[in-house]
This record gives structure tokens, C-alpha cells and sequence, in this order.
């Protein structure tokens, strides 16, 4: 920290605010240092170690508006101001949050917590002891924060649509409170189980910075200043379509399929209705929202292939603000839901998915080597372990099978398509293996990895993974994939490759079928 503010002052560029914020985070760095020490050496330390807390809270929203504020423009051309109705609005919650924290640190240290059982209320009824109200009172503190949130939220997509940085983290604030309520309304009810107190409490991190980001967003906006006229923009069926189309449906609906044998396969029996519900809820929003952040990834590549250019975003139904916030909004969403109501592994591997997706693939691999599809596969053949984990509550090297198979199916899937959209690939500049390798190779490497494909699906019977109604399955199924992927191999032209592509669609969708009813029968 030290060097990076010597730096700062070193640096004749950088804005005065900035070297201004990072010489008190400094400052407090030292206090806190100081602070720490007493807190070692004193056995009746509750009120310090609430201070405690406060001073790394201030000095991560120091650090953090350092790096908000450096990215902007010069001083003279973003005046730091709380001008604005909606910088007030910022400012005023997050002090009401910063009061929130403290105040749940020092229920904490106080040992408050069980004093208050059950949610909303305590025990069904007011507290009857002055550690009962610190806690309910924090809980009064927590809807009065949660109603700025909201507030803050509405204001955000009503008149901040176009602008990313406050759209997104606004968003990310609203999702991330309300994800908070419930972790701590299911940890009181609970018990405080030790995985959903380390999720508050790291939720608890991540919502103070994106206020911080929303608050240094926000003190550069200029009062008055005149918003897009609002007459372009789609409203109605038509908004909530563009929304839909964000999330790519009808991959939305294929995932949910894995998802849902992977329950039934790995809990050996058809889920609990509940259960079911809220894993296939975490599933839909976290497939959705990587789709939606795909599609902000590649929004100019979209506008330049015909197969995409009349999806939401280069057709101008919604703007990237609206796009990035909603598919990181959707993705925390379903964070929470899968380690609120189902559990934390199945919510963890969600999380990897979407990672996978959204950073290694669409950023990176997508655009870096011609195995793209081949690696990025990883991303899709997650959803059956989720399903598995919501199931099981653990992972075992049958439920790999079920990655196995989506992650083989990928490469021949899409090279089918990529067959047939080709010029479009070549336009947008993405080395798609029929773009830099050619058709032929491409044809021969849909037929390799389809005979993979299925001789792995016959590998599960063969070590008694599943029964005889799944080999058949598998048989018959496989022998139909492989005559579509043999007419690729043997014909020319496009016709047969779109067979193959719609033909592997539903092949997924059977195969994964048979191995639910092979469970069930």
C-alpha cells in the first residue's frame, strides 16, 4: 500500500482525489495495525473489535474508490459531486449499510444471536431481554438499509440503462442484499450452520464494494442530464421477449434436462418436489445469466453474423448496460438460491460453470484457438454434476460419466452448425475448426468424436452403472447419431450438417431421458 501511494504522488497524472484517498486508506491501515494490537492484548475487546471492522470497511471503500475514481476521465471533465438525486440516494445507503454491519459485528461479539431465535421475529413474538433487542433491532436496521437498496435499484434501471458501471454494480447491490436476508433468515432458522455464517459473512464483503463502486460511479453524474428518449425503447411483451432471448432458451431448456437426470441418477430416485424446484430455479438463472453476459462478450461479433444479429443487443431491444447487469443479477441469484435451498456444493460447481463459461470460454478460448468448442465444452457438461450435488450432497466417478458425455457431445454438436454458418464465422474473425482446418477435416472430426460419444455412453452398462433399459437406449440412440454423423462424413453441402446439428440435440435430450427412466423403471 505504501508503494502504491508513493506512486500515486510520484506520478504527476494521477487526480488529486485519488492520491487523496489512497494516503487515508494508508493512514488507516496504520490505525488499524495499531488497533489489532490491543485487540491481542485485551480480553473485554467487543466495542474495538467493532471498530475494528468499521476501519477495514472504510479502508476498502477508500481502496476501492481510488481504483473507480482512476479510471475516469480527467478532474476537470468529471467534477467529484453528490449534485445528483441519485448520488445522494447512493450515499445515504451505504452509510444506513455501514450502520447495518457494525451493528450485526457487534450482535456478534455480543454473542446476540440465539438470544433472537426464528425469523422475522424472534421466536414468534418480540424479544423479552436486552440482547433479544440488539438483535431485532439490527433486523428493523436491515429492512430500513434493504428499502434504500430497492430504491436504489428501481432508480438505477429507470434512469441509468445506458451507463454499465452503475447499472451493473446497483444491480449487483440489490441482488447481493437481498441474497444476505436470505442467508441470514436461513442461518438463524438453522441454527448458524458453519457454511452459511462464512457466506454471510463473505456476501457481507462483496455487497460493500459493489456500494462503494456504485457510490464513486454515481458522484460524477451531473444533475438534469437528459436521458435517451425512452420512445426507443421496446416496453411490454416486446422488452420482456428481448429479456428472454438473453438467455438463450432453448440451451437453457437442454441444461435443465442434464440437470434434472443428473437429481435422479445420483439420488437414485426421483427428487422431492422442493428440491427439484429450487435446483432447477438455480439452474435456469445460472445457465441464463451466463448466457446474457455471453452475448454483451460478443455483442459487435453478433452484429456481424447473420445467424445473431437480431438478437437484443446488436439490434438495439436492449443496451449492453442492461444486458451485463442483468446476467451478472441473474447469476448471483442463483448462487444463493442453490446454497440457500439446496446446498453449497451444488452451488459451488454452478459457480464454476458459469466462470467457465463466461471468462475461460467466451472471453479467452472462443477467440484464441481453434479447439475453442472442444475445451469450452467443460462449461456445459457441469449442469448433470450440479443436479448430481443437489441430489447426493457429494460427488463419486459415475456422476463424471455425466460430464463426460455432454463434454464429448459439445465438439461434434457445434462443428455442425459452425459447418453450416461457416462465412459467418469467417466474418466475425472466430477460428471455428471449419474456418481454419477446413470442412473435410471438420466432417471426419464430427465423425471421431461421435463414435466416442457413444461407445462411452456404453461403458456405463458395461460397469453396471446403469441396466439393460439404458444399453438399449444407448444402442439405438447411438446407431442413429452415428448414420447422421456418416451422411456429414460421405455428403457435401449444408443440409446434412443441420441434420446432424438438430439430430444432437435431441440425441442429448433421449440419452439423458433414458438414463432417468432407466432409474426409475
Amino acid at each position: 500500500m505504501l508503494g502504491i501511494t508513493t506512486w500515486a504522488y510520484a506520478r504527476r497524472a494521477t487526480r488529486r482525489s485519488v492520491r487523496i484517498l489512497l494516503a487515508a486508506a494508508l493512514f488507516g491501515i496504520l490505525a488499524e495495525t495499531v488497533l489489532g494490537g490491543s485487540l491481542v492484548s485485551s480480553l473485554t475487546a467487543a466495542w474495538l473489535s467493532n471498530l475494528h471492522l468499521g476501519l477495514a470497511l472504510v479502508i476498502m471503500a477508500l481502496v476501492t474508490a481510488a481504483a473507480g475514481f482512476g479510471n475516469l476521465a480527467s478532474e476537470a471533465q468529471t467534477p467529484i459531486s453528490f449534485s445528483s438525486g441519485f448520488a445522494k440516494l447512493a450515499a445515504i445507503t451505504i452509510l444506513a449499510v455501514l450502520m447495518l454491519m457494525i451493528s450485526g459485528a457487534w450482535l456478534a461479539a455480543a454473542g446476540g444471536g440465539p438470544a433472537c431465535a426464528g425469523w422475522p421475529l424472534c421466536s414468534g413474538g418480540l424479544p423479552d431481554n436486552a440482547t433479544g433487542w440488539l438483535a431485532f433491532s439490527h433486523r428493523i436496521l436491515a429492512l430500513a438499509a434493504g428499502v434504500l437498496a430497492v430504491a436504489l435499484f428501481f432508480s438505477a434501471w429507470r434512469k441509468h440503462y445506458r451507463q454499465p458501471v452503475i447499472l451493473t454494480s446497483t444491480t449487483a447491490v440489490g441482488l447481493l442484499f437481498a441474497g444476505q436476508v436470505l442467508i441470514s433468515a436461513l442461518k438463524v432458522s438453522r441454527t448458524y450452520p458453519l457454511d452459511l455464517v462464512a457466506l454471510h459473512a463473505a456476501a457481507t464483503a462483496a455487497l460493500w464494494a459493489a456500494l462503494v463502486v456504485t457510490l464513486t460511479a454515481a458522484v460524477g453524474e451531473k444533475e438534469g442530464a437528459a436521458p435517451v428518449a425512452e420512445a426507443i425503447r421496446p416496453a411490454g411483451l416486446k422488452r420482456f421477449k428481448a429479456f428472454l432471448m438473453l438467455n438463450k432458451p432453448i440451451i437453457v431448456v437442454l441444461l435443465l434436462v442434464t440437470t434434472f437426470a443428473g437429481m435422479v441418477v445420483g439420488g437414485k430416485q426421483m427428487p422431492g418436489f422442493w428440491l427439484a424446484f429450487w435446483t432447477m430455479l438455480g439452474g435456469a438463472l445460472a445457465a441464463g445469466g451466463s448466457s446474457a453476459l455471453n452475448q454483451v462478450i460478443d455483442r459487435k461479433i453478433d452484429g456481424n453474423m447473420q445467424r445473431t444479429a437480431n438478437r437484443p443487443l446488436p439490434s438495439g431491444a436492449l443496451t449492453p448496460a442492461e444486458g451485463l447487469a442483468y446476467g451478472l443479477g441473474a447469476c448471483l441469484a442463483a448462487f444463493f438460491i442453490l446454497a440457500g435451498f439446496v446446498n453449497l456444493l451444488a452451488a459451488v460447481l454452478s459457480l464454476a460453470g458459469m466462470i467457465y463459461y463466461v471468462l475461460l470460454y467466451s472471453v479467452w478460448l472462443k477467440h484464441a484457438t481453434v479447439q475453442n468448442i472442444v475445451i469450452g465444452g467443460g462449461a456445459g457438461a457441469i449442469p448433470p454434476l450440479v443436479g448430481w450435488a443437489a441430489a447426493a450432497g457429494s460427488l463419486n466417478v459415475p456422476s463424471l460419466f455425466l460430464f463426460a458425455i455432454v463434454f464429448m457431445w459439445t465438439p461434434p454438436h457445434f462443428w455442425a452448425l459452425a459447418i453450416v454458418r461457416k462465412n459467418d464465422y469467417a466474418r466475425a474473425g472466430v477460428p471455428m475448426l471449419p474456418v481454419v482446418k477446413g470442412e473435410q477435416h471438420t466432417r471426419i472430426q464430427i465423425f471421431v468424436y461421435t463414435l466416442e460419444l457413444v461407445a462411452l455412453t456404453l461403458l456405463m452398462p458395461l460397469f453396471k452403472m446403469t441396466g439393460s433399459l439404458f444399453l438399449v437406449s444407448a444402442v439405438v440412440l447411438g446407431l442413429w447419431l452415428i448414420y447422421a454423423a456418416w451422411n456429414v462424413l460421405r455428403k457435401p453441402g449444408n443440409k446434412v450438417a443441420w441434420t446432424m446439428y438438430r439430430y444432437s440435440s435431441m440425441y442429448l435430450a433421449f440419452i439423458f431421458l433414458a438414463l432417468v427412466v432407466d432409474v426409475l423403471v
